[in-house]
């Protein structure tokens, strides 16, 4: 909200302060000012002139030698460029000496061989924001009123003097959208009265108009959404420019003057905080108006020129045969006040702000009038802003004005009114205020009080719609009080120590594990695409897409079951950007339902998943740099597993969808119930890898909540062997489908204790064994920290080791 310095003297003395040391006060009682911004860009010594003869340059086809009269006794010969200039015409003119925005001061100058002794300003040179004017005065001279005085200061007839406030409103001080309300504000803060303009002031203008119920009739069929709809009736309107002072005032506010008609709406909805709206009254069917909500299909063009479908959810002012107009949001091109307007019908209503914010977020129409009606207008502004600009348009539009007005009220406004006691006051802030003290502070606020001893019941006025409770009231003590003098008080209490959840502990550590690795950290949205599911299941084939009933687009309209379509989004992207080399993991949410209409909220399941593809380390000149692989990833993984002192996990080969069928496996977890699957990792499948141009991927997605729970967090340390150890090497034939794992597994069962490590070194598979055999090579390592182990022990047992092979296995040894 832009508050002109100026316009908000008119309504509160402010004397004695200047606009920075308002902004400080208003920020420092809770309403921030942004900054404060001074309309007058540097100009000196321009004044008003009078254009009285344009004659063509000798010289230079596309310049005019003009004598002006600025009041000054003596005329001037000023040589201008602009097209627009013309005998008759009140200009802004910058004399000999005269300063322009950007430090430009005006000299006696020869254009073309034609002495020149001053400057005919246009908007822009005056430093003014010439967006806000029509076009045709944005491209030339600025053309002013007729009536302007000759020889006056453009400072005072453009109020270029001024100095506006920006405020940045939280969305709870809707009341500041308004000049009242800023002046209640600051009213409040320097303890002075606010003066309110006359709203009824020439609505006693005599005239034939009647009574307006003979011209127009108001109906609410949409009970809900529309409390309050009231309108006027006014005749005899002639449209033109509105005065200079009203402009001016609309430009400080950043809002580009049109007509007088439409001028007055604005002024009014910046005045009061309440948007009006003015129809043509010949263009509505007998003058009628029906509140009612948009039917399936119905259509209606905005004053933008564009057709919009209506949907049943918006709410429509019609004339009982079509709509026009978008309720809150835009008015109708069919009902749109033109030139040749002479009948106006001029509403003021109340609407719902739910409903009027989703229709202008849905249609991507957001206007100064919609912003107001979305944070819920004043339900007591109504009337005085309805007849604040029908008495406007009788004095700058000429119009009759109707007697009465033609409204329809669904619902009453209830009066909050609210209990409160000086002490409770002091114990939340930590005060000695006295009940004097309070009252003055609820008088400031111009709110109506009733007091007994150190209670107090205060009724709120309708403008201040954020407050309903004591707390508020407590704040509005606090703010004005100061929150400076409000002293500083050590909490008292019994205190909690924080501290984080093992899960949250154990995020941390895989999150640093993962880093370390050499993995960056994505953060991607839970929203996806149906296709992405299809395509990718990911580790809930089963699982259900839920749908948003109302989502951003297409491409974020279903709920995820897999983290790993989105970092193949990651992957693709930095791809496509010549970043082949990809190592990414996320900690995020998959939502998983078996039902296909929800009845109940989805499971949130938290999930670890990684990608990796491109090269396992940059070029180096010492050696070639290789493409990852399933490894890489795997060994990734069991340093988390590692770190987290998990036991118990292994790998079972598996051919899910969307992965390589021979380079998967399923990563299963031993608890006490059993063995269970807690997620996948493997390669991309050739065909989803094509479609996504992406070279190689190895992607893995673990539920993360099994690691949490099983995680021991526990650092175990050895000492060094005192003892050594005893190798042995051992190749075994089997069938193909034995896993090596199983192999492993079945070794250290034997070999028990006395087995310090084991290693597969060599798998070979060729036609000197047979097309279904494998021969695999294992190096075991044997020590105990005891004792220094025999090579008749070893032997022993390593002889036990081989023929457990043979006998589970149908393992034959290698010669």
């Amino acid at each position: 909200m832009k508050v002109s310095y100026q316009w908000l003297s008119q309504y509160v003395d402010v004397n004695g302060y200047t606009a920075d040391e308002l902004a400080e006060k208003l920020t420092r009682s809770g309403i921030e000012v942004d900054i404060v911004e001074k309309r007058n860009k540097g100009v000196e010594k321009v004044f008003v002139g009078f254009v009285k003869t344009r004659e063509k340059h000798p010289d230079a086809d596309k310049l005019s030698v003009c004598t002006v009269d600025v009041g000054q006794g003596e005329d001037l010969q000023i040589v201008c460029g602009a097209k627009n200039v013309a005998a008759g015409q009140k200009v802004p003119v910058a004399i000999v000496s005269a300063k322009l925005p950007d430090g430009l001061v005006i000299k006696r100058a020869k254009l073309r061989g034609v002495e020149s002794q001053g400057m005919i300003c246009s908007a822009k040179e005056l430093g003014l924001n010439d967006k806000l004017l029509p076009k045709e005065i944005q491209e030339g001279i600025l053309v002013l009123p007729e009536d302007t005085p000759i020889g006056e200061s453009v400072l005072d007839v453009l109020a270029i003097n001024d100095e506006v406030l920006d405020f940045d409103l939280t969305p709870n001080r809707s009341d500041c959208l308004s000049m009242l309300g800023a002046a209640y504000e600051i009213a409040a803060i320097l303890g002075r009265p606010v003066q309110l303009p006359d709203a009824e002031q020439g609505l006693n203008k005599k005239g034939a108009a009647g009574q307006a119920s003979n011209h127009i009739s108001v109906e609410i069929t949409a009970k809900e959404q529309c409390s309050h709809y009231a309108a006027r009736y006014i005749e005899n309107v002639k449209i033109g420019p509105s005065p200079l002072w009203m402009q001016n005032r609309l430009m400080a506010a950043g809002v580009r003057p049109i007509n007088n008609i439409v001028d007055i709406t604005n002024f009014v909805m910046l005045e009061y905080g309440q948007p009006l709206h003015a129809f043509d009254a010949d263009k509505l069917a007998n003058g009628h108006i029906d509140v009612r909500m948009a039917k399936p299909g119905e259509k209606i063009v905005t004053l933008d020129g564009v057709e919009r479908e209506l949907e049943p959810h918006m709410l429509l002012i019609t004339d009982g045969t079509k709509p026009v107009a978008l309720a809150g949001v835009m008015g109708g091109e069919n009902s749109e006040v033109t030139d040749g307007t002479v009948r106006i019908l001029l509403e003021s209503a109340k609407f719902d702000g739910g409903t009027v914010r989703k229709t202008s977020r849905q249609l991507g129409l957001r206007s100064e009038a919609s912003l107001r009606f979305e944070k819920e207008v004043n339900p007591e502004a109504v009337i005085p802003a309805l007849n604040r600009a029908a008495s406007l348009m009788a004095e700058y539009a000429g119009g009759t004005v109707a007697s009465g007005i033609v409204e329809a009220v669904t619902k009453e406004n209830k009066a909050v009114q609210i209990e409160l006691s000086v002490s409770r006051i002091n114990q939340y802030l930590g005060t000695e205020l006295t009940a004097e003290q309070v009252g003055a502070i609820f008088e400031r606020l111009h709110f109506a009080v009733e007091a007994q001893g150190e209670a107090f019941t205060v009724h709120v006025p309708s403008r201040r719609g954020d407050i309903t409770r004591a707390v508020d009231l407590i704040e509005e003590v606090a703010r004005l009080y100061g929150y400076d003098n409000i002293p500083t008080t050590l909490m008292s209490g019994v205190t909690t120590p924080g501290a984080l959840t093992k899960e949250q502990v154990v995020r941390r550590l895989v999150r640093n594990v993962l880093t370390g690795s050499g993995l960056h950290e994505a953060i991607t949205y839970s929203f996806t695409h149906p296709d992405q599911i299809a395509e990718f299941p990911g580790a809930y084939p089963e699982a259900k897409p839920i749908t948003l009933s109302m989502p951003m687009s297409e491409e974020r309209s279903t709920l995820r079951t897999s983290l790993i379509p989105h970092l193949l989004e990651v992957a693709a992207y930095n791809r496509n950007r010549n970043t082949d080399d990809v190592q990414v993991f996320e900690i995020g949410k998959a939502f998983i339902t078996d039902e296909e209409s929800l009845t109940k909220l989805p499971e949130e399941r938290l999930m670890l998943a990684a990608l990796i593809t491109g090269k396992r380390h940059e070029t180096h000149w010492t050696g070639k740099a290789g493409d990852v692989d399933f490894y890489d990833l795997k060994g990734v993984f069991e340093s988390v597993v590692s770190y987290l002192g998990l036991q118990g996990i292994g790998y079972k080969a598996a051919q899910p969808e969307g992965f390589h069928p021979g380079r998967t496996a399923h990563i299963t977890l031993q608890t006490a119930e059993g063995e269970q699957v807690i997620g996948t990792i493997g390669q991309l499948h050739p065909s989803l890898q094509q479609k996504k141009d992406l070279a190689d991927t190895y992607v893995l997605e673990v539920e993360f909540s099994a690691l949490a729970e099983q995680a021991s967090g526990r650092i175990t340390h050895k000492l060094l062997p005192r003892y050594p150890s005893i190798g042995r090497d051992i190749a075994v034939v089997v069938n193909r489908d034995v896993q090596v794992g199983d192999l492993m597994a079945k070794v250290r069962e034997v070999a028990g204790s006395l087995l310090e490590s084991i290693q597969v070194f060599d798998i070979y598979t060729g036609e000197r064994l047979g097309a279904d055999k494998k021969s695999v090579a294992l190096a075991l390592v044997y020590r105990t920290p005891e004792r220094t182990l025999t090579d008749e022990e070893v032997s022993e047992l390593h002889a036990k080791v081989v023929e457990a092979l043979e006998q589970t296995f149908e393992a034959e040894l290698r010669k």
